[in-house]
Formats: structure tokens, sequence, C-alpha cells
């Protein structure tokens, strides 16, 4: 039997990425698998339902206004509704939540901070203070000390 002083190789971090925007998806995406993040993406609140239903991510960046779906016919999820629901689902309740959001900050960002955000950033976002706020919300350093 061979000892080794390898670690087990820790899983990627998986990150919900939530925006109706295509080409903010796919930028973000490829800006986070390249730092060595998983990432699974949604474009609605039914669709974040049925991604956090199959696994849950270990942090959510979530955009604060969705358009209404046309075969919605009960209540238009919102980035606010999302968070709601994600804290009353007990395996998801104490996921991270980042919000990226073109709206703006003076108004919205004290009440996603209040209902539970961790951070909000303002787009067109700053990819790389994007991936400085994931790694303090994960503990990451960014650099190692010398």
């Amino acid at each position: 039997m061979f000892m080794t002083d390898q670690q087990p190789v820790a899983r990627p971090k998986k990150i919900l990425v939530v925006d109706d925007n295509m080409v903010i998806l796919k930028a973000v995406t490829m800006v986070l698998q390249s730092n060595g993040y998983d990432v699974v993406t949604a474009t609605d609140g039914a669709a974040v339902v049925s991604t956090v239903d199959r696994e849950i991510p270990d942090l959510i960046l979530l955009d604060i206004l969705f358009p209404p779906d046309a075969m919605d016919v009960g209540m238009h999820w919102d980035g606010f509704a999302i968070m709601r629901w994600l804290r009353n689902m007990s395996g998801a309740k104490d996921v991270p939540i980042i919000i990226i959001s073109g709206t703006d900050p003076a108004k919205n960002e004290p009440l996603c901070l209040e209902a539970g955000a961790r951070a909000f950033l303002h787009k067109p976002l700053d990819m790389d203070e994007l991936v400085a706020t994931i790694r303090v919300v994960f503990g990451e350093n960014q650099t190692e000390s010398a």
C-alpha cells in the first residue's frame, strides 16, 4: 500500500448565474469557467426552481428584473421573489447571493442587501470585480502570501 501526501482534489465551486440576457450569461459563464468554477445558468424564476431542485449551487449570481412570462399565470418572478423563495427552501436558504443588475444602485442596492444579498454589482459588469467579489464570498485568497 502506497502512502501519498497528495490532498484529494476539491470539487470546483458551482455557481448558478440567473439572467435573461444571453450575452451576459455567456460572458459571465466564460469568465467563471476560466477561473475554475462550474457554472449552471437559468433565464427566469421557473428555471431557478428546477435547477435548485436538482442541485444546490455554492453561490447564485442573480439579476433583479425579468420580463413577464406569457405562460406565467401566477406570480411574476423578479429577483426579490426568487430570493424569498430560496430563503424559504431548506437546502438553498444559506446559499450566498450576489445581485448583478443594471438597475439604479442607489435605489436597489440597499433593498437587495436588506433582502439577504451578499453584494450588489452594477451592469455592465467589471469581470475582475465580479471574480474578486466571488472570491471574497467564498473566502478564497486571490494572491498567496509570501
